[in-house]
């Protein structure tokens, strides 16, 4: 356990960031599922909907650290890609 009031602090902090960035990256899963599903159905309209979903989830979780900037560049243009065929 954690023996200064700063230490104490950072451990309530990080179980709170732990926390959110858990759901942020379900949710990123979740929509990349979408993602796949729709692109293996072939409706463009489900597909480009998701994909911007899945885009706009992605730059929120890049602003709050969640996700790097590369990983979220790659993913975007792999939606990019998906929306292109």
């Amino acid at each position: 356990m954690a023996n200064t009031s700063s230490a104490l602090k950072a451990a309530r902090q990080t179980e709170r960031n732990t926390i959110r960035n858990k759901m942020v990256k379900t949710r990123l899963k979740t929509l990349r599922k979408k993602l796949t599903t729709a692109v293996a159905g072939g409706d463009k309209a489900v597909v480009r909907a998701s994909g911007a979903a899945l885009a706009s989830a992605m730059d929120r979780a890049t602003k709050s650290d969640v996700v790097h900037r590369n990983a979220a560049a790659r993913t975007k243009a792999s939606v990019a890609k998906a929306l292109a065929s």
